[in-house]
């Protein structure tokens, strides 16, 4: 059983973290796994109580109600720009309390000046501090009691610390007031809330897109009339009505009618394709031109764009390997903050006398050692780049694929269906006795009857063509060996060799000097006899139109490339001859095809392997990232790390520049985040942070770093 939830109110990965230890201690609970960056808890169990997953949750001071981003990206902006300024002006009331104050002389309920602005800045500070920061000092308290060190404990101790001090000085003489200092560090760690919060929204706009995509009405047909209906009341088997400019609502058939349709969303590419009577489409994709009755074939979840929405969720919450070592220094750096602004403190007190430097010291080794810039490096990174390679026709299932594709240095090649169509299409005709078109219109006219995959290659080329099938008489199909029937009350053959002279048709030696030719070549030959006419159609399953272009792209890239296939030698490596392919592995069987990965691997080679996700499976699997192509709804959703929509290999060179670009992204987070805390908590324990404002710097800096490493993610989006 599964379950998943949504979660609100984490603000690190150490909140994940604390959320996942905890709930996977229920009963009968085998996993639990936070994707922070949606905010969605998955929980995985025998036996799953929603109530008292949503105890933990809350008791550890989140929430499992899904708070609306723009309702919560305002409660941030409000609470944020009145912290600021209420510091800004507690910042002024310091100013005038320094330079101002020895020069007034009145009183106030007998109080001096001096403690009259005190009190009004402890009152002013009061609201920043607890009014508005209320949230981190309760999930710091939460935090604590669990157990657990997130990150606003570090921001409340600091910001407590400053507080407490300021009211300090009230009995104390002599003591500065922090509360401006108190209400900066507040104030700058809500405005970096505040900004994560806004840019995590755009690095899920892709998502956001997706779920925009679904169509919200559907016209279907009930007893000949036209009734409109919602989409979730759609049901397999309506036959809905889609007119030009509409979306199809859902997964369909084409009953009737033709058009062209903007498949865009589900493939990246903007060029339509054409429609007619028993062609799929996909829900969500626009009707361009004719109306087209569609027959609903998949509803609700099993619709392709639900599964991609899915899969891309899937993705976006999962972790790349580099992300763990990210997730084990976080999980000990804020004890190990605390110890250290502990130790800051006593040193600076007990070794030096410096009580005032100690008190600022530590508050500022608390505040600019906040480690969300850690937490947040991967995650965003990862999230846009998933996003935007779903826009594009590229879904990563696993988010490690984004990882090991960048140390990829071998890929396999599954031909048929990968490299190649998939299935066979007329290549040449030879007339030897009559036209070209009379040839292929006695063979279309014969096999136009036929369900053989050869056959129907022949009849759409006829189509295409515009040669209409003529009626046949006595047709006959001859297992192994072709078809006969009468056109015009004249015998006509469509099959191989033996038949045709079987049926008393002579055959020159210049046909089959050139029926050898092509099946040298690797093409499959039919002869066509009758009416007249004599010839000779040959077939092929014939490369993809951007197979060459990617492959040599990726050749440039420096990459080895394989084919692997189970047709004979002779015709794998004329296909690798003329693809510029100098490895070929032919005559394999599919449960044989996992063998020749693991020799690979074990060359020392890391290898990606893309194939059509069905008869490669098992090699899919084997390999160290596997990549299936997929065909509009026939996608192999379930088979790859990565899976290419429309099923182009050009598709795979920008999967693979996407995964460098978005490692290298990850790679600069990590970078910044670990250089900033390396130089900044030595120059706060050290002191030379140890100023009035210093803390209040302090949250800044700590705010700019991680606000940067969002920012730095978004450049994915380009």
């Amino acid at each position: 059983m599964k379950k998943e939830f949504d979660i609100s109110g984490m603000h690190c990965i150490s909140c994940a973290d604390a959320i996942e230890k905890e709930v996977v201690k229920l009963d009968g609970v085998f996993s639990a796994e936070v994707d922070f960056t949606n905010e969605k808890l998955k929980v995985e169990g025998d036996e799953i109580s929603e109530k008292k997953i949503s105890e933990i949750v809350n008791d550890l001071g989140y929430s499992t109600e899904k708070k609306r981003d723009n309702e919560e990206i305002k409660k941030a902006k409000k609470k944020t720009f009145i912290s600021l300024a209420i510091a800004v002006f507690l910042m002024s009331l310091m100013g005038l309390r320094y330079f101002f104050e020895p020069a007034l002389g009145f009183s106030v309920l007998g109080l001096s000046p001096h403690y009259v602005q005190l009190t009004l800045e402890a009152i002013l500070a009061f609201f920043p501090v607890y009014y508005f920061g209320k949230e981190t000092h309760l999930s710091a308290f939460k935090s604590i009691r669990k157990g657990y060190a997130n990150m606003d404990v570090l921001i409340s101790v600091g910001d407590n610390a400053a507080y407490l001090f300021g009211l300090a000085a009230f009995i104390i003489p002599g003591i500065p007031a922090f509360f401006a200092v108190a209400s900066f560090i507040m104030a700058f760690h809500l405005l970096g809330r505040y900004l994560e919060v806004k840019a995590k929204g755009k690095t899920s706009e892709a998502l956001k897109s997706l779920l925009k995509l679904e169509a919200k009405t559907a016209n279907i047909l009930v007893d000949g009339e036209e009734k409109q209906i919602r989409v979730d009341e759609l049901k397999k088997g309506d036959v809905m009505v889609v007119r030009p400019g509409e979306k199809v609502p859902t997964d369909g058939e084409v009953m009737e009618g033709k058009s062209s349709v903007d498949e865009s969303m589900a493939t990246g590419e903007s060029v339509p394709v054409a429609k007619e009577v028993g062609d799929e489409v996909i829900g969500a994709t626009i009707n361009i031109e004719g109306v087209l009755k569609v027959k609903a074939t998949k509803i609700g979840k099993e619709t392709f764009l639900s599964q991609v929405i899915e899969l891309v969720k899937e993705a976006q919450g999962s972790e790349v390997p580099i992300q763990n070592l990210a997730d084990k220094v976080t999980s000990y750096f804020v004890p190990v903050v605390l110890v250290l602004s502990l130790i800051t403190f006593l040193a600076w007190g007990l070794l030096f006398g410096e009580w005032l430097t100690a008190v600022l010291a530590a508050m500022t080794v608390l505040v600019i050692a906040c480690p969300c810039a850690l937490g947040l490096a991967t995650p965003t990174a990862l999230t846009v780049a998933v996003g935007n390679g779903a826009k594009k026709g590229i879904l990563f299932r696993k988010g490690a694929a984004i990882e090991i594709i960048s140390k990829v240095d071998t890929i396999v090649f599954d031909k048929t269906g990968t490299i190649t169509e998939g299935k066979p299409q007329v290549t040449d005709i030879f007339s030897f006795r009559g036209e070209k078109s009379s040839v292929l219109k006695v063979a279309g006219s014969l096999e136009s009857g036929s369900e053989h995959p050869l056959g129907k290659a022949i009849v759409k080329k006829a189509r295409e063509e515009k040669l209409s099938p003529e009626k046949v008489a006595d047709f006959e199909a001859i297992f192994g060996e072709g078809v006969v029937g009468k056109l015009d009350g004249k015998e006509a053959v469509v099959g191989r060799e033996d038949l045709i002279k079987k049926k008393g048709f002579d055959l020159p030696e210049e046909l089959l000097s050139k029926k050898k030719q092509l099946e040298d070549e690797g093409k499959t030959t039919v002869i066509v006899a009758g009416r007249d006419s004599l010839g000779l159609i040959a077939l092929a399953d014939t490369v993809k139109e951007t197979s060459e272009e990617a492959i040599k792209s990726l050749q440039g890239k420096g990459f080895e490339l394989v084919m692997l296939t189970g047709d004979n030698q002779k015709t794998a490596r004329s296909l690798a001859d003329d693809l510029g392919i100098e490895r070929v592995i032919a005559e394999v069987y599919p449960d044989e095809k996992t063998e020749v990965i693991k020799g690979l691997q074990e060359e020392g080679k890391k290898v990606a392997m893309v194939g059509d996700g069905i008869n490669d499976a098992p090699a899919l699997t084997k390999a160290d990232v596997s990549i299936a192509i997929g065909t509009g709804t026939d996608i192999a959703i379930e088979s790859g790390d990565i899976t290419l929509i429309k099923g182009e290999l050009e598709k795979l060179t920008e999967a693979i520049d996407l995964s460098g670009k978005t490692f290298k992204v990850i790679k600069q987070n990590l970078f910044w985040a670990y250089l900033y805390n390396s130089l900044a908590l030595p120059l706060a324990a050290l002191g030379f942070l140890a100023t009035p404002m210093g803390p209040a710097v302090a949250a800044g800096a700590m705010t700019v770093s991680s606000v940067s490493v969002v920012f730095n993610s978004l450049r994915l989006k380009n």
